[in-house]
């Protein structure tokens, strides 16, 4: 067996091989591995090179022939080339991390720094701090562990932290409501940066950004990582504009649209259009609750109530918004519940269809706004939260079409943070 290969225990949602696949030069495959099979892959050297990924990047180092500079200095190799019979170890994670913090300008130097976790990601993460010039730079366990504190005394004694990086997997999907910490426990925090890519936006950055500080994720930096390491393997550097082509071509296929608004406001009807336009699934909230339970939203409401209503369409968009690349379509009263409005947030931009009551017409199948009067007071309830919640108002809905229109547009655009 011979090619270019990602070695890691849980692999299933790495985007690693559509991004070395873009760069145009070789096949890439994902290959999981248990613990105790990674010696043996590695003595076999039947590979032409590797990434590797949690939790090897520290396993890796007894059994390669040599490292580079930078994976000596810092502990840790992400990318292994074969040269000759020989394992040559490096850490492209470092480049990436630079190249995130460049492109967000995000400034590590002359500023606190807590990293989170204590693994090879964290062992990068300090390195690039300390090289950028943090005034303080403190790596947080969950464990005792040499040269960690615990999380408790982050909080207590590191308040003053302005700088948050995330290197564990709290938070990473299939589990994205994890919370590594609280962001609200740092009043100086200036931004937060978490090493996650997938979801696009863990809940780390979204309730750093709602403190105001800046708050990006680490796909840029896989994807920056991805093209040194694709640079390693073939002697040739991957040009800049490649890279930032690759990262927006994978947000705009991993970020779901959201369409937010009132009922009746045609949020199914522009979803599906802009499906259309965008060749991605589409989902209509309502029909699929419809399509499950083989009820109507009346029958529903009239079985379960609204609330036992609310919770399967919780359930429901929790589900969804862990997929990409998709068009959803959510019921009128979907982003009430914060809790919701998060999860899609995570991998989601939300754009409203702002309709004003007049132009909204009473639904029998609507059960909140089944008559003109019910309709003009649920707007005036609603709208306020409806325009905290977007992230894309859309204010031309003359005909579906326009409104669809301006909604394909908006994708095209690189404002993914």
């Amino acid at each position: 067996m011979s090619g270019y290969y990602l070695i890691g225990e849980r692999l299933s949602h790495s985007y690693s091989k559509p991004i070395h696949e873009a760069f145009g030069r070789y096949g890439y495959e994902l290959l999981p591995l248990a613990p105790g099979e990674v010696g043996a892959f590695l003595r076999a050297g039947s590979f032409d090179g590797l990434n590797v990924t949690i939790p090897y990047k520290q396993t890796v180092i007894p059994y390669l022939d040599a490292l580079d500079e930078t994976a000596a200095r810092i502990g840790a190799v992400n990318t292994v080339l074969r040269r000759e019979g020989r394992l040559i170890g490096y850490n492209t994670d470092c480049h990436g991390l630079k190249a995130l913090l460049s492109r967000s300008g995000i400034r590590l130097g002359g500023r606190k720094v807590l990293i989170l976790g204590t693994g090879g990601a964290a062992k990068t993460a300090r390195f690039a701090a300390e090289a950028a010039g943090a005034s303080s730079v403190q790596m947080v366990s969950r464990g005792e562990k040499p040269g960690a504190i615990p999380y408790q005394q982050a909080r207590s004694v590191h308040a003053d932290a302005e700088i948050l990086i995330n290197a564990t997997p709290v938070g990473m999907s299939p589990n994205p409501d994890g919370l590594p910490m609280d962001p609200d426990c740092f009043p100086r925090l200036a931004a937060a940066v978490d090493l996650i890519y997938n979801p696009l936006r863990t809940r780390l950055l979204l309730r750093a950004r709602q403190r105001g500080a800046a708050a990006v994720g680490g796909l840029y930096m896989l994807v920056a990582q991805a093209a040194r390491s694709c640079a390693i393997f073939t002697g040739s550097p991957v040009p800049a504009e490649t890279v930032n082509r690759v990262y927006r071509d994978l947000c705009r296929k991993t970020e779901n649209v959201v369409l937010i608004g009132m009922p009746g406001s045609g949020k199914s009807t522009v979803g599906a259009l802009v499906a259309q336009r965008t060749g991605r699934p589409f989902v209509d909230t309502d029909a699929e609750l419809v399509r499950r339970s083989g009820q109507s939203v009346p029958e529903l409401f009239s079985r379960i109530g609204e609330a036992g209503f609310r919770r399967l369409e919780s359930a429901l968009l929790r589900e969804l918004s862990a997929a990409g690349g998709m068009v959803i379509a959510t019921g009128g009263g979907a982003v009430l519940d914060p809790e919701n409005v998060l999860r899609l947030r995570q991998n989601g931009r939300l754009f409203l269809l702002d309709v004003p009551p007049e132009r909204l017409a009473p639904s029998a199948d609507r059960p909140l706004s089944d008559t003109p009067e019910k309709l003009a007071a649920l707007y005036l309830a609603r709208r306020p939260i409806y325009a905290a919640c977007a992230d894309v108002t859309v204010s031309h809905v003359d005909t579906p079409e326009t409104a669809a229109e301006e909604i394909a547009s908006a994708i095209g655009k690189d404002d993914f943070e």
